[in-house]
């Protein structure tokens, strides 16, 4: 009587492991270039510094300088214009230079891309599709996943500067719309000030006149 082989129902047992756990699929590079998410910050933030500038505008800035303004109007539209120059300059470099240091368009791409895969998993999920096991997935994948909620922070961080940026800049064309209203009512009291003073030279003139013929009349009087 022969010995039964008991090689078939090893294999059979390791081929049923292999099914269980497959070998992870690479994921796909992240691209340096920037995605929907990086796009819609950097279009935020310069709608914010457009705000910022178009608030300073060469007629709130004159508002605050008003003798240099009427005196010499191109000088200080040529000093405003290096401000406003040198404010855009600066803003949009020290931007670029955040997103370089914080490599920022790397992170929200991640982000983007991890969202979109939560997206599609809880698709298949709700399909019936059991969802991705942890062990199954490549190294990178893990690491982006335990980096999602730090990158979620930061991009609400950036997005409450944003609005808080925005928020000051409204404080600030207040601030400016009040300083123009009170240098208007400076100048309208100003002219009322003139206004009154060529009334009393005008009554002072026709004193003198008057005075001047009754001296006439005195001394055509006195000779006859």
């Amino acid at each position: 009587m022969s010995t039964p082989n008991p090689d078939p129902p090893l294999r059979t047992t390791h081929s049923r492991q292999r099914s269980r756990s497959p070998s992870p699929v690479p994921s796909a590079p992240i691209p340096s270039t920037p995605g929907h998410l990086a796009t819609r910050l950097s279009e935020a933030y310069h709608e914010a510094l457009n705000h910022v500038l178009r608030v300073n505008s060469f007629a709130n800035f004159a508002s605050c300088f008003p003798t240099p303004a009427a005196r010499k109007s191109e000088v200080l539209r040529s000093v405003w214009r290096q401000i406003s120059d040198r404010i855009e300059e600066r803003a949009k470099a020290e931007f670029e230079d955040i997103l370089r240091e914080r490599d920022v368009v790397r992170g929200l791409n991640e982000l983007e891309k991890l969202v979109g895969e939560a997206k599609g998993r809880k698709q298949k999920g709700g399909e019936g599709e059991l969802p991705v096991a942890p062990h199954t997935l490549d190294p990178q994948s893990l690491y982006l996943a335990h980096l999602s909620p730090y990158l979620h922070q930061v991009q609400q961080e950036l997005q409450a500067k944003l609005g808080e940026t925005q928020a000051q800049n409204e404080q600030l064309a207040k601030g400016i719309e009040s300083q123009r209203e009170e240098v208007e009512r400076l100048v309208g009291g100003l002219e009322a000030v003139m206004s009154d003073l060529e009334g009393a030279n005008t009554v002072m003139g026709k004193a003198v006149e008057e005075g001047q013929i009754k001296r006439e009349i005195l001394d055509v009087d006195g000779e006859l």
